[in-house]
């Protein structure tokens, strides 16, 4: 936890340096200051400061750095320490730059140290085209991991914030993205404080994350960036929220022009301001002086909102004394330096997730190949290594480029980009399917075909990025678009082993490569060096040890629709078909086998249990698993087996692990439809291994995951 956060009295002593320069502004200065682009105050020696920046999987839109792999990828690594490894990386690198500019007078967009992430909404639906943004379907999953990448980004320093997180998109926000301007997602309260809210929660409470930033949509009737539920009742009142709030971009214009709650624009920022809304990322709160001239909106709100503008510059170090700020010294040459390079690939082979491995095809051994096929539209795509939100690398290493890479001239590697991404043919002149010729001739003359399918991030991401004649931001089914399955088929036809490499951000309905291709590797958008931890993964350099944080739905047909924000059949957690890939799957090649599983009691008490369980390498590589723990409970109408703790164990071949987990009340709790928490007097079971306790997953990995049994005498109310 963060030791900043902690210090009370140098937060109250920051308080009292913010207010007491908020009442040196007039009330047009401290308008202006509420706006993303806050333009500077000479009189005062305040500088011009943009608060908007990103730093999803590194830092964003402002030239060279570290382009880690996309959210959903990191997410696979089921790794906590990683997380936070990767979101200090983000804070260092973004530290850095961010003295440079300051160096040469560069204040623009995209240069603060405000970074607008983690984004912590939950992948309820696999077409939502921004999911890859996210940490996956699971709230424990996206809570463990956001906690982590928020303290890594905020750093422990007692007195400074490294970087300024922030939690977003608040809530209930996960498509679909070209209603997202004028949508009323009605929800629960059961499902928003089960599913919806968590994470949120966790990272308020636990990370202590700087900024929560609205959704665009409305939740139960009201404007998210203006909700007196959300921002008052429970983000503030409830959860004791101290940092500030900022507006999606331009979501307060939203107010009067699409969801038509308000009047006009007056109306609109009144309404924001007076829920708890800082901070206007756009241009609306221009208004505010209106608002307050016609008496909407008192001065007194407007100095509490840059009270806390301020109190979080003060807490980066950007007002005040300089000279006291231990991050003033970190220098440029760090940014994509050789050790975040070294951290990069390392990240990017822990994303990875074996999804098939027939006959333990993989690890390929070079010495028994003379040619190697690299054929499909992701195969040279850059793009394909990004996802969105995404920086400027000094490198990138698609995959073709990390086969050819590694090989050598050891190994004879011939290429095919196979057909488009999504469109009937590569030449515009040409013939349907122009390049099938030549993807049979690939495969005569190869001993093995790689084949890269999938998306990239033109083809699913945010609403107004990623428009084209494929889709628009959200995909319209789970099917491999355009000629790739055919082109698949083709390959498979060749009679060679095919090792299938899947690039995107979601699940995909794989059926057929699920029956006749001999191994797939789930890649995600595996970042700058993506190219080169696929191709030492499939010669072994590495050990798969991914875990899939969505589900891979069978169809298109079996989800809910779009729109339909109740978790009914959503999500492993309440969905009642089989998956073709569940929630946490993912393959080695090692074995790891689980045993001894114990707990400290057989009756729940308000402290929780103990559980223990010896894991065991038994296979012939070294590797990590990730120990995974399910709860269910035990009565109708409640759900799956629910993820409720994970750890990694690194073992070497015969060693054996005893991990512990302390497991407290609220991991067997559920919320009534009152929105009340309570753990139920009935029976428990516990899961642990390496997988959930599915059907679908002990058939794909031939292990069932071990169980115990515990009860609760009396209902316990949590909140």
């Amino acid at each position: 936890m963060s030791e900043l956060v902690e210090n009370k009295d140098k937060i109250e002593e920051y308080k009292k340096q913010a207010r007491e320069l908020t009442a040196q502004l007039t009330l047009e200065e401290k308008v202006f200051q509420m706006l993303h682009n806050a333009p500077a105050i000479e009189r005062l020696n305040i500088k011009a400061y943009n608060w908007w920046n990103e730093g999803l999987h590194g830092v964003a839109r402002a030239g060279i750095a570290t382009m880690f792999p996309q959210a959903i990828g990191l997410a696979a690594a089921f790794d906590e320490e990683m997380m936070e490894e990767v979101g200090d990386a983000v804070a260092t690198e973004g530290r850095a730059k961010f003295n440079m500019q300051q160096e040469f007078g560069d204040t623009d967009i995209y240069k603060g140290l405000t970074f607008w992430a983690p984004n912590v909404n939950i992948f309820r639906d696999p077409r939502w085209g921004r999911g890859h943004e996210t940490y996956g379907e699971d709230p424990y999953l996206t809570s463990r991991l956001g906690v982590r990448f928020v303290q890594g980004l905020q750093g422990h320093d007692e007195s400074y914030l490294k970087a300024a997180a922030c939690a977003k998109h608040f809530a209930v926000h996960s498509g679909p993205e070209d209603l997202r301007h004028s949508f009323d997602a009605r929800v629960t309260e059961k499902d928003l404080n089960e599913t919806y809210l968590p994470a949120f929660k966790a990272l308020v409470q636990e990370a202590k994350v700087e900024t929560v930033m609205g959704a665009y949509n409305r939740t139960n009737g009201e404007p998210c960036c203006g909700s007196s539920t959300l921002l008052k009742d429970i983000l503030r009142d409830k959860w004791g929220f101290d940092g500030h709030i900022v507006s999606d971009c331009w979501a307060i214009k939203d107010f009067h022009e699409n969801h038509r709650v308000t009047e006009g624009p007056v109306d609109s920022v009144a309404l924001a301001v007076e829920n708890g809304c800082d901070l206007n990322c756009g241009n609306m709160f221009f208004y505010l002086l209106e608002a307050v001239k016609q008496g909407k909106i008192s001065e007194e709100q407007i100095d509490q909102a840059v009270t806390r503008l301020f109190t979080t510059r003060i807490k980066l170090g950007l007002l005040g004394d300089h000279k006291q700020v231990p991050f003033n010294d970190i220098p440029y040459e760090i940014v994509d330096s050789d050790k975040y390079k070294q951290l990069n690939l390392s990240v990017a082979k822990k994303s990875l997730v074996l999804l098939k491995n027939q006959n333990q095809l993989l690890p390929l051994n070079k010495a028994d190949i003379k040619t190697i096929g690299i054929i499909g539209p992701n195969a040279n795509n850059r793009k394909a290594l990004e996802g969105n939100y995404e920086g400027t690398a000094s490198r990138y290493v698609t995959i073709l480029e990390g086969f050819q890479d590694y090989l050598k001239d050891d190994v004879r590697v011939l290429t095919s980009v196979g057909c488009h991404l999504h469109k009937d043919r590569i030449s515009g002149l040409g013939i349907e399917n122009d390049r099938i010729a030549e993807v049979k001739g690939v495969c005569k003359a190869s001993d093995v075909i790689i084949a890269c399918m999938g998306l990239d991030s033109g083809l699913e991401g945010e609403e107004g990025d990623e428009g084209n004649e494929y889709a628009s931001g959200d995909k319209p089914h789970l099917n491999l678009p355009g000629l790739q399955e055919e082109v698949l088929k083709t390959i498979c036809e060749s009679g060679k082993p095919v090792i299938l490499v899947l690039l995107s951000g979601s699940a995909l309905a794989i059926n057929w490569a699920e029956q006749n291709v001999n191994a797939i590797v789930q890649g995600w958008y595996p970042g700058a060096l993506g190219g080169q931890a696929v191709a030492e993964l499939v010669f072994g350099e590495c050990v798969p040890e991914g875990k899939l944080p969505v589900t891979f739905y069978r169809t298109t047909e079996e989800l809910p629709d779009f729109t339909d924000y109740s978790m009914e059949n959503r999500t492993y957690r309440y969905m009642k078909n089989e998956a073709l890939f569940p929630f946490g799957y993912g393959l080695s090649y090692t074995n790891f086998i689980f045993s001894d599983l114990t707990c400290n009691c057989q009756e729940l008490t308000p402290d929780g249990a103990e559980i223990g369980v010896t894991i065991k390498n038994v296979g012939n590589y070294a590797g990590r698993e990730t120990v995974q723990v399910y709860v269910k409970v035990n009565c109708e109408n409640t759900p799956n087996p629910q993820l409720k703790a994970f750890a990694k164990a690194a073992l070497q071949p015969g060693e054996e692990k005893r991990i512990s987990f302390h497991l407290p009340a609220d991991a067997f709790s559920l919320y009534d439809d009152k929105g009340t928490k309570r753990v139920l007097d009935t029976t428990y079971t516990i899961f642990v291994g390496g997988s959930q306790p599915d059907a679908r997953s002990i058939k794909l990995t031939g292990k069932k995951p071990l169980e115990i049994n515990i009860s609760a005498a009396q209902r316990m109310e949590l909140e």
